[in-house]
């Protein structure tokens, strides 16, 4: 299992509850490390086999059970997407549709007027993000959302 949470010890501990994409509930019955990776066995998945169907599925955790994140220039995914991409004039630019978590930064996926446009998640580009007002103001260099 690739992991896609900053909080692994928390995630995948014995009787965590996590749902898949597909809608299936599963319960974490045993979890260790592997190269980078984590091999996990869900109650109720008996052999490779089975585990094999659960592959590409995306697993997620209630969000009401993660905890608070200390940095304020921190946040979960799931509070990025949706918002409103607005530039520093306050004109719409988009909307939050997706964070990709790539190797050289994070980047907001939007979805503009011209269709789908990549944005790097690094300051000089997103220089606010305004959660309580739904919105993150973006800065782009000339082209990036054409």
């Amino acid at each position: 299992m690739q992991v896609r949470t900053d909080f692994p010890e928390q995630r995948f501990v014995v009787g965590a509850q996590l749902s898949s994409d597909a809608g299936r509930p599963l319960t974490v019955e045993a979890v260790r490390p592997h190269g980078g990776a984590l091999l996990v066995r869900f109650a109720g998945v008996p052999d490779r086999d089975a585990a094999a169907q659960l592959s590409g599925f995306v697993l997620t955790a209630d969000v009401t059970a993660l905890p608070e994140l200390d940095d304020p220039d921190e946040f979960y995914d799931h509070q990025l997407e949706g918002l409103a991409a607005v530039g520093p004039d306050g004109a719409a630019l988009g909307t939050v549709r997706e964070v990709v978590h790539a190797p050289a930064s994070d980047l907001l996926v939007l979805e503009t007027d011209h269709g789908e446009a990549l944005v790097p998640f690094v300051r000089e580009i997103v220089p606010q993000v305004d959660l309580a007002g739904g919105r993150v103001m973006l800065d782009p260099p000339p082209g990036l959302l054409d």
